[in-house]
């Protein structure tokens, strides 16, 4: 049977996190990156997964609610992780487009070192000129163009890793000199990067952190096969979950990949309870909590790319259609729907025929728990999902920070390990081992 694969994503600033009930506690304070990690690896999961952002989100010209809290660097807290954890992965978004390779291999080989080998690098693209006013080079990379920069970035940064070779290594450095090669000695020409020079830090325990890849477009899927060890995807059903697993996995051997060489992770949300029942309870009042009337309408805004303020939260759908215009009112973030008018007629039709006032129905059409039942249920779907082929884990997105990851570990972690699908214990010291690829020699 396959081993399933578990990682634990900060909750962060976004609006599956419940930030009204009374067990919600800080989004930038150590404490609470420390509590969700560490339950995680007491857990034995594979790895702490940490979002990022670029730039505080707009609606309406004033910045978002949820981003007030501001968004922290990745890389630094993710090193402060290093030294209160001893197995547990440690992996960060970081923009491919808003960085430069040499500064960012360096970052993240020095995490890897710091941490013993658990280091991983979740690449993400924006051609957001929103964000882009944060940088120098603001707006200028068109859409079409960043999974092109993106990859190159990605194997310039490989070849930055690379300049080191493990034979490179010399324990007392005083006993001779480099053998081979001058070591961290590397040149790119390519049409994004033009450097050369000496890379500063040498092979790191895993030969290179991991690389992950968000992303479900086309050019996304060829990217991850071309690139990457593993998906962050947002598939968690499981006839969409087979499709997308068949359709990324058929095309690694392209690149001369087998298909264990890439693991397909998606992002997952989940409600226990002693019963399905009472599950189902609480993954009801969760979604409420979630969808406030004021978030309703902000997400409602998302879509009609308007001013909706005005509206009712419990009366029904704006009879106006949305505004497709390329002014939109969101800043920081993509639109809801390339088809507005589309999904607007949709979301009307489904109001109609469930008598859906607007909060009910962003309730109805903005997700659900991934997985919701007693632990036995919730153990019992997990595997099938990955013995099924529709995933090789899960990314599990905990509705509270820090402690919505406790009752799983406590509850769900032991009948997957009865089952003998998920580790009693670590038995390697790298991500790369832990997910059972080969470390980068």
């Amino acid at each position: 049977m396959k081993q399933v694969i578990l990682a634990a994503h900060f909750p962060g600033v976004n609006n599956h996190t419940v930030w009204s009930d009374p067990a919600s506690g800080s989004q930038i304070d150590f404490a609470s990156f420390t509590h969700l990690a560490r339950t995680a690896e007491r857990g034995r999961f594979d790895f702490f997964f940490l979002a990022d952002g670029q730039r505080l989100r707009e609606q309406r010209g004033r910045i978002h609610d949820l981003d007030v809290v501001g968004r922290p660097d990745s890389l630094t807290v993710l090193s402060g992780l290093a030294a209160v954890t001893d197995r547990l992965g440690l992996a960060g978004t970081i923009n491919a487009t808003f960085n430069e390779p040499y500064e960012l291999a360096r970052r993240l080989a020095t995490l890897d070192h710091l941490s013993g080998g658990r280091a991983g690098w979740n690449v993400v693209t924006s051609s957001d000129a929103f964000t882009g006013e944060n940088f120098r080079r603001g707006g200028f990379l068109e859409y079409a163009r960043r999974y092109e920069r993106a990859e190159e970035f990605v194997r310039t940064v490989n070849e930055l890793w690379d300049s080191w070779a493990a034979e490179d290594l010399v324990a007392d450095p005083s006993a001779g000199t480099f053998a081979r090669r001058e070591a961290g000695e590397f040149a790119h020409r390519g049409t994004h990067f033009d450097i050369g020079g000496h890379f500063t830090v040498p092979r790191s325990p895993q030969g290179r952190p991991l690389t992950i890849q968000a992303g479900d477009s086309e050019g996304g899927r060829a990217f991850a096969a071309a690139t990457a060890d593993a998906v962050f995807s947002r598939h968690s059903r499981l006839q969409d979950g087979q499709a997308f697993y068949r359709d990324v996995k058929s095309r690694l051997a392209a690149h001369g990949r087998s298909p264990d060489s890439l693991k397909i992770l998606p992002g997952a949300t989940f409600a226990l309870g002693d019963t399905d029942a009472e599950a189902q309870e609480n993954a009801d009042h969760i979604r409420r909590q979630q969808v406030s009337p004021q978030t309703a309408i902000l997400l409602l805004e998302q879509l009609w790319n308007r001013d909706l303020s005005a509206y009712d939260p419990e009366g029904p759908l704006p009879e106006i259609d949305p505004d497709v215009s390329d002014d939109s009112i969101v800043k920081g973030r993509t639109r809801m729907s390339r088809d507005p008018l589309r999904t607007a007629a949709e979301w009307r039709a489904l109001a109609e025929s469930k008598k859906l006032g607007i909060r009910d129905l962003i309730i109805e059409v903005t997700g659900r728990q991934s997985f919701i039942g007693s632990p036995s249920r919730v153990a019992e779907e997990i595997n099938e999902f990955v013995q099924g082929d529709a995933s090789d884990g899960f990314i599990l997105v905990p509705h509270l920070t820090p402690g919505g990851l406790d009752d799983f570990v406590d509850r769900v972690v032991p009948l997957l390990q009865e089952r003998g699908v998920f580790r009693a214990d670590y038995e390697t010291t790298t991500l790369r081992g832990h997910l059972g690829l080969e470390n980068e020699r």
